[in-house]
């Protein structure tokens, strides 16, 4: 909120007075300086917030999550075929065959297995055939290494 001083013509100051005038716009400078303010500390602070840093990350005493009774596995095999359970199947059949191990319900964990060898861009490209597929609950299966 401003004031002036002085004559104002119009106004109820007149002939040198030492009444206010107030004004009535609203002098948004001060949040406008705040906002600039954080907007770079925001700046500085944000790439602050990202790890580059490779570390060891402890191992996880959480037991594993229960397994359905009748999981759908995919497995990549090493000469990049693709099996539903034990079926071998060509890729073109992958949505068919899940929707028939499913029964259509594309919510149902999808549990992918992968040979050592398989590259990742070779499980990336199974990966999307079954999110295209709408199976998006995929989990990775490895081998337990506590013991």
């Amino acid at each position: 909120m401003g004031a002036k001083l002085g004559n104002v013509v119009g106004g109820r100051a007149r002939g040198g007075s030492d009444d206010l005038v107030e004004a009535h716009e609203i002098n948004v400078t001060p949040f406008i300086d705040v906002m600039l303010v954080l907007l770079i500390i925001f700046m500085v602070a944000a790439p602050l917030a990202t790890v580059d840093l490779g570390v060891n990350l402890p191992a996880s005493a959480v037991e594993p999550s229960p397994r359905p009774d009748k999981p759908v596995f995919v497995t990549v095999k090493p000469d990049l075929s693709v099996a539903v359970g034990e079926d071998v199947i060509a890729r073109d059949t992958l949505t068919a065959t899940l929707d028939a191990a499913t029964k259509g319900d594309k919510n149902e964990r999808i549990f992918l297995r992968a040979d050592k060898v398989v590259s990742y861009g070779d499980l990336m490209e199974v990966m999307n055939l079954l999110r295209n597929a709408g199976y998006l609950k995929i989990a990775l299966v490895g081998l337990d290494g506590r013991s």
